[in-house]
């Protein structure tokens, strides 16, 4: 049996024969270039080793992966992703000293001999068998070039990686022959600068220039002789050699380094001599990669980024093709993110609930007419730790939500009576909406077949002095539940999934919304991006458009850019505009004097509706103005907190509203977006009231009325606030509270419904 040493491996006369073998392949390599007969002399034998005439001619140069940077609509950079840091730059922009260090030590001959180095086979040969062992190898720096094709080529694939750097014949020959004609095609400049490009550094460095801005926050262009030589020697062990975790063996490296270059006459003996006496300099930066680490709160938006990007077709037609693009990347993609809007998100977060806090707030702010998502943020900050997660908030489950959406509550109710006043219902419709009553029954479907309460499921209203007639405008002002269930029996669903549909609503799982009367309360899940994105179609005079994430990508290949196409908003209309004008009417109406007064804005007109779930589980607010729609949710991802006797933000609550938690998040978020722009106004319709009459005798709203004006008193536990100019101007010391109301549940049929909050 063949004698190994005590640690294993090879012995010192085995791995100086096994060197020779190699030595001599490269020479019967040669030979067979000049000697077509000696090249096809035993280089097959035994099928170990492809026929050199054989091997493929046509090795391409792989596209290196690089990082991506992902920008804001600014041009602001909110991250750098990568599978591999890489930035590829042109030798011009790699400081001399780099260059002469790393020809120096890995192959000092680089520019006399050709792709292989038959002299230096030999010397290294020589070496070896002096020193018992492997000390010294003979590939050149064209050798290595191509062996780390192959690893490039394998990326994160462990077996594919294997095979490209496995010792055996047969990967020798195929490098050689790749050698030679890389040599013959690119020159000596090119070679080395995709060398130095491609070339591992440690410390996650792939390439001279993120290698140069890792361990010395510099370009690679600025690399002095001692910096460069530190970086030529971590090449041969980037390990071994690594700065930050072993100062002393990288110092005596790269001291081997410089006495190197002052040997083959790149500096002087008094040169490598001072350098040597020099400390490592090094100034560490740590890597940043991954949507982690995005500024300005923007994690989760650089991740849905990310998510469209591997999910849509416009990016490759299959996951693998779009993976594969994303891996190599060498993109700058610039998103619709506005950094104004983006940092209004984040510091109207901040100021009113804590990350700590035991429910967490979401806010999606999207531009009608174009789809641009402007804003995405939530209280909890992306991580990994406590306080923290990687679940978005603000989207689907398939973009990277976390479970189906949650339920919205009375925000949904706008929905259906846009349903309504396409299907021709006037404004001014009127439902006896009695306090309490069973859930109408049959009502029609689209499929033809009814929906039946078999069960005697009942829905309610605030209290039992809350009770019709009521109009449209007052009783989406004081979001009462019994009306809405009636819109829906009198029209049907159909029309109100068919709505849904057009606005791209769709339950946080991508399941279409149901068809069962209780979808009038907000009881299915939804996402604040698919609320913000519905609620811009009224922005937009009935125009619904898709959201969307990204403006324009560039990819980096080689050193020429090319442009990617990439997804855009498609919009098409959901609803006549007439409509639209009607439901921003009557929702400019829950701010002014409604549900929403606590959101509304002060600077410009604005239109929104309030939503608070069973039990306090959830509570929203949707609203808009001309040019900005947002949507804010703040509950439970895990719906398990029931928001009563809580504190959030430091604020204390006995109950939780949409108008006094998600409203103020969303009117700072708003105010702050708006700043200076154009300030735009509603088209509003004239809805006249036909109960506004019926108190004749100015008796301060007490008989359940407006007190005689559309913007008059508000109904709250049956009272209202009425004054002597006949309510047009509201009691300024009179608040009102917020409510819910909550249905029964019909086996997952009806569901439980929310009249959403009402202060």
């Amino acid at each position: 049996m063949p004698k190994k040493r005590s640690g294993g491996g090879l012995s010192p006369l085995q791995q100086a024969t096994k060197f020779l073998g190699v030595s001599v392949l490269a020479g019967a390599v040669m030979a067979g270039i000049a000697l077509p007969a000696a090249g096809a002399l035993g280089l097959a034998a035994k099928g170990s080793v492809q026929g050199f005439d054989d091997i493929p001619d046509n090795l391409k140069s792989p596209q290196l992966s690089q990082r991506t940077t992902i920008l804001d609509s600014k041009g602001n950079q909110i991250a750098s992703v990568y599978s591999r840091d890489r930035t590829v730059v042109e030798l011009k922009d790699v400081s001399p000293y780099m260059q002469k260090a790393i020809v120096a030590i890995e192959d000092s001959r680089f520019y006399q001999h050709g792709a292989i180095d038959l002299k230096g086979v030999l010397r290294a040969l020589n070496k070896n068998a002096q020193s018992g062992g492997v000390s010294q190898g003979a590939s050149t720096l064209t050798q290595q070039l191509v062996k780390n094709y192959f690893v490039e080529e394998a990326g994160d694939d462990p077996t594919k990686v294997a095979e490209a750097t496995q010792q055996t014949l047969g990967r020798k020959v195929r490098e050689l022959k790749y050698a030679i004609q890389i040599e013959e095609k690119l020159g000596k400049k090119k070679i080395l600068e995709n060398y130095l490009n491609i070339t591992f550094f440690g410390e996650q460095a792939y390439g001279v220039e993120a290698a140069s801005e890792r361990y010395f926050s510099k370009h690679a262009k600025d690399l002095n002789l001692q910096q460069s030589a530190l970086l030529a020697g971590i090449v041969q062990s980037p390990t071994r050699y690594d700065p930050i975790n072993d100062e002393a063996e990288a110092k005596k490296r790269r001291n081997t380094v410089l006495a190197r270059m002052a040997e083959v006459g790149d500096i002087s003996a008094a040169e490598a001599r001072a350098a040597e006496k020099t400390d490592l300099g090094l100034k560490v930066s740590q890597p940043k990669n991954g949507c982690i680490t995005a500024v300005k709160g923007a994690s989760f938006f650089c991740k849905y980024v990310e998510k469209v990007f591997l999910g849509d077709p416009v990016f490759g037609k299959t996951k693998e093709a779009r993976a594969k693009i994303w891996n190599q990347g060498g993109l700058t993609i610039r998103t619709t993110l506005d950094p104004q809007a983006q940092a209004s998100v984040q510091a109207s977060l901040k100021d009113h609930i804590y990350k700590s806090d035991s429910v967490a707030a979401a806010a999606t702010l999207v531009e009608p007419g174009t789809g641009k998502i402007l804003g995405m943020g939530q209280s909890k900050p992306y991580g990994y730790g406590k306080n923290e997660t990687e679940y978005n908030y603000s989207v689907n489950a398939d973009m990277g939500g976390s479970n189906f959406g949650f339920p919205t509550g009375s925000t949904f109710k706008p929905f259906v009576a846009a349903a309504a006043l396409e299907q021709g219902l006037p404004a001014t419709q009127q439902y006896p909406a009695p306090y309490s009553m069973d859930y109408p029954s049959p009502v029609s479907t689209c499929s033809g077949k009814n929906w039946v309460n078999t069960d005697g499921a009942t829905v309610e209203n605030e209290s039992e002095s809350e009770k019709g007639p009521y109009a449209l405008k007052e009783a989406m002002a004081k979001s009462v539940n019994t009306y809405f269930v009636q819109m829906i029996s009198d029209i049907g669903l159909c029309p109100v999934v068919n709505m849904t549909s057009k606005l791209g609503v769709v339950q946080g799982n991508g399941d279409k919304i149901p068809e069962v009367p209780a979808i009038a309360l907000g009881s299915k899940g939804l996402s604040p991006l698919t609320m913000a994105s519905a609620y811009a179609t009224f922005a937009n005079e009935g125009t619904y458009c898709t959201p969307v994430a990204i403006e324009s990508i560039t990819q980096k290949v080689g050193n020429a850019q090319k442009s990617l196409a990439v997804p855009k908003s498609t919009c098409s209309r959901a609803m006549s505009k007439k409509t639209a004008d009607t439901i921003n009417t009557v929702l400019r109406g829950v701010v002014d004097s409604g549900t929403g007064r606590e959101a509304g804005l002060t600077d410009r007109e604005s239109a929104g509706k309030t939503g608070t779930t069973d039990s306090r589980k959830n509570a929203w607010f949707v609203g808009y103005t001309p040019n900005l729609a947002g949507a804010v949710w703040v509950g439970s991802a895990k719906q398990n907190i029931e928001m009563t006797t809580i504190r959030i933000g430091g604020v204390w609550h006995d109950q939780v509203y949409g108008a006094d938690t998600p409203g103020p998040i969303w009117k700072d978020a708003m105010t702050g977006a708006l700043e200076g722009k154009q300030v735009e106004n509603f088209q509003l319709v004239n809805i006249p009231d036909p109960v506004k009459d019926k108190d004749k005798n100015n008796d301060g709203g007490k008989n359940n009325d407006n007190g005689g004006d559309d913007n008059g008193g508000v109904t709250t536990d049956g009272t209202t606030t009425g004054t002597t100019d006949g309510g047009t101007t509201p009691d300024p010391t009179f608040s009102l509270p917020d409510g819910f109301i909550q249905g029964t549940s019909n086996g997952g049929d009806n569901g439980n419904g929310n009249g959403g909050n009402r202060g």
